[in-house]
């Protein structure tokens, strides 16, 4: 019965964000539009998600083209919305900003909108990654059985919003993820899998029951003190950098799809400098400072897991 109650809430979630989405795009629509720019990247083909990008081109549009974009971008939650070549593992990104004149009841109505949007597709993520219970890759099936065709990717990510920004420009950012992690959450998290029975193409059952009994093995042999990081490597992500010119202050925002730049009316309105976001090549990055690492060995090459601990020990 928690089963079908947790399917009912998802679908139910999933539909008032939908609704909430429609509602802020015809605000928007409603606002005093002061300039709009917007960068579109090239669709990611299927097959193609891991390719390293080494160069991006970058296609601006501005004004009410922008607009148009934005506005369906907001709104572009499943597989039909792109073309059928295009990959379903990878969202698609539009970096840019739009920026509106309001009145205080008008900035007031579209902060709602947005942390109503915000608030619907986080607990749309805590359903799926967190209340449902599944190990990572047991999700897709859970949630395309009952939702057909949706990007999680577009569905989690959150609306950002700016109040009277001064410039808004745009870049670049390679980085990684890491996070410091304990020994006996990766074998709860292994031993989950483990106990889950399904396989993961292009493995047999059995062969992936093999592959993680190996996994869990080689992190018991490390010691209960060993430093355990996940250090996985993020693809290049646009980024905008926001100025405010009264606080002395530059914001860096993740910019995967247009900002909401509100910029109040009274008593003159400012209308924000913004930036080109510019072709990405990697040859032609550099790097101001970049501090030695410490030193660490792969255990668990599929989950990025890293270890003080060399090889040589574990096999004394």
């Amino acid at each position: 019965m928690a089963h079908y109650d947790l399917i009912a809430r998802m679908n139910e979630c999933f539909n008032e964000l939908e609704l909430a989405l429609a509602d802020l795009s015809r605000l928007l629509k409603q606002l005093d539009l002061l300039q709009a720019r917007v960068f579109s990247l090239p669709d990611i083909a299927k097959g193609a998600e891991h390719n390293p990008a080494d160069r991006i081109q970058v296609t601006p549009h501005v004004g009410e083209a922008a607009h148009q974009l934005a506005l369906q971008h907001f709104q572009n939650l499943f597989i039909h919305h792109q073309g059928e070549n295009i990959s379903s593992k990878s969202a698609v990104r539009l970096p840019g900003v739009l920026c509106y004149a309001v009145d205080a009841s008008e900035q007031m109505a579209a902060l709602l909108l947005i942390e109503e949007v915000n608030k619907l597709k986080a607990e749309l993520e805590h359903i799926v990654t967190v209340e449902s219970g599944l190990a990572r890759e047991q999700r897709f099936e859970f949630v395309h059985s009952h939702l057909r065709g949706l990007i999680t990717l577009n569905a989690y990510r959150s609306i950002s919003f700016l109040h009277d920004p001064d410039s808004v420009r745009f870049g670049w950012a390679n980085k990684h993820i890491i996070k410091n992690v304990r020994r006996d959450e990766i074998l709860a998290q292994l031993e989950k899998s483990l106990n889950a029975g399904r396989s993961v193409p292009p493995y047999s059952r059995e062969q992936w029951i093999d592959n993680i009994t190996r996994e869990m093995n080689d992190v018991q042999r490390i010691p209960e003190n060993a430093v355990l990081k996940i250090k996985r490597p993020v693809k290049v992500q646009p980024i905008a950098r926001v100025w405010y010119r009264n606080s002395q202050k530059q914001v860096q925002h993740p910019c995967p799809m247009p900002l909401i730049a509100l910029c109040l009316k009274a008593p003159n309105v400012h209308v924000p400098k913004l930036g080109e976001l510019n072709d990405y090549d990697v040859a032609a990055v550099k790097h101001k400072y970049k501090p030695e690492a410490q030193p660490l060995n792969l255990l668990v090459k599929r989950l990025h897991l890293y270890t003080d601990w060399s090889v040589d020990q574990t096999s004394v």
